[in-house]
């Protein structure tokens, strides 16, 4: 998530223009609009933050199914979402739109692949590798706003880089390996959320279409699983079968929390407050999962650490500069 100025990116599809006198808040409901965000940001990343322990719900039904599973569940309870919230006519119009809805298949395959990591991992017991993906990937962001859009990088930002790559590094050599379930993860949601960036589209309706894109190929396989001989549905197992229709919400909930407090929040702040996720990931692998946490991943956790700690005190410098002129 890098703080270095980016591409013009036009508004959303069917975002509405702001007022002046939306413009025009004052002190008390920009207060209340502050804690409103946090509660929602809170929220969001808290969720996502316990999304392992809910999977691992799922656990005994194969990575592939389960992520056919959340995309089916995903498309029927986002578009319920947007029918009652009276938004299907933004789908309508991004669908009206070839290029964009191209571009959404883009961003659904990578999507796709993260989910479809991410709950391997978890049934694999690697949920240390999912947190230290998770707190590699704004660094990786960062790392494509310079190479994608030629963002300049402050030299902080470059330290906090140049620190993240050496424990990388470290890692590799120590541990005998990389950490190709860390990049995985990543690189693939740095590069979903810069693809996301530029496509102009509000972020529930963009899933919508995203779900709807890989929905034929999530529901035949899920059949094909049935012609298998696999139970697909899970239906001797109905704790099991709830736990994976959950999975719309759990796709769903959060991302429109977030959605609320991005209105509401400054980014930087959403940025600092994206590492909670990450951290409860951390709490429950060593000290609810007992996974082993070796000498060299905590080292690597450190440096990784640091290179953050850096990364937030300059986005927030910045921020404050930033502030400090426009006022």
């Amino acid at each position: 998530m890098s703080q270095g100025p980016g591409p013009a990116t036009p508004p959303p599809v069917g975002a509405s223009p702001l007022s002046a006198a939306s413009a025009a808040n004052s002190p008390e409901n920009d207060a209340n609009d502050v804690k409103t965000g946090l509660l929602f940001a809170l929220g969001a990343y808290g969720l996502w933050g316990f999304m392992p322990a809910y999977y691992k719900l799922t656990d005994t039904v194969a990575p592939d199914l389960v992520v056919s599973h959340r995309i089916v569940w995903s498309v029927l309870l986002v578009g319920l979402f947007l029918l009652v919230m009276r938004r299907f006519g933004e789908v309508i119009e991004i669908l009206r739109q070839p290029k964009l809805v191209g571009f959404l298949g883009m961003s659904a395959s990578l999507i796709a692949l993260n989910w479809l990591v991410f709950v391997w991992a978890i049934g694999q017991g690697h949920v240390l590798d999912v947190s230290l993906g998770y707190f590699i990937n704004p660094l990786v962001s960062i790392l494509v706003g310079l190479v994608v859009f030629r963002e300049k990088l402050s030299p902080l930002q470059w330290a906090a880089i140049g620190l993240a790559f050496a424990g990388v590094v470290l890692q590799a050599v120590l541990a005998g390996g990389l950490p190709w379930v860390s990049l995985f993860l990543a690189f693939s949601f740095a590069g979903y959320g810069y693809m996301r960036k530029v496509i102009p589209v509000r972020a529930t309706p963009g899933l919508f279409i995203e779900t709807v894109l890989l929905f034929p190929v999530a529901l035949g396989y899920l059949f094909l699983g049935l012609h298998w001989g696999t139970d697909a549905f899970v239906l001797k197992q109905p704790l099991v079968l709830a736990a994976l229709i959950g999975t719309g919400a759990v796709t769903a909930v959060p991302l429109i929390m977030f959605s609320a407090s991005a209105r509401r929040l400054p980014m930087v702040l959403i940025g600092i407050m994206q590492y909670i996720a990450p951290s409860l990931h951390f709490i429950m692998a060593v000290f609810i999962w007992n996974e082993p946490l070796k000498p060299t991943t905590l080292m690597t956790f450190v440096i990784i650490w640091i290179a953050l700690a850096i990364f937030s005190f300059d986005s927030w410098r910045r921020w404050k500069s930033a502030r400090a002129v426009a006022v």
